[in-house]
């Protein structure tokens, strides 16, 4: 990959948020979770799709504060509108979430 500058990076709108709901995603062609999470005051809640189901359940991830990308374009998944990206780590076994180690402020930008 070819370095990009901090002009770009700043570009990319990575915020926390809390998971709120999580639903199966059956028409996935993938295993897939509909999730949807709170990004606070100024973003609100925002639905995506994200292929985590080898790692976790819905239990797992209902009240999980994860990072996401949220200003990217509205992409349709199937039946599905995603409103943002899930981050996370591709393993051997599956995708680990990228997610805070301390509570922090839904909404709160990576910086």
């Amino acid at each position: 990959m070819e370095p990009i500058s901090w002009e770009t990076f700043e570009q990319v709108q990575l915020c926390v948020g809390t998971i709120v709901r999580v639903e199966p995603f059956p028409e996935a062609r993938r295993p897939a979770f509909k999730v949807w999470a709170d990004f606070g005051p100024a973003l609100g809640v925002r639905k995506s799709s994200a292929q985590v189901t080898d790692l976790y359940t819905q239990d797992d991830l209902l009240g999980q504060q994860i990072v996401a990308v949220v200003n990217f374009p509205i992409k349709q998944i199937g039946p599905f509108r995603s409103e943002f990206l899930l981050t996370g780590f591709r393993c051997p076994d599956g995708v680990v979430l990228a997610v805070p180690k301390s509570p922090v402020e839904n909404g709160a930008r990576l910086c």
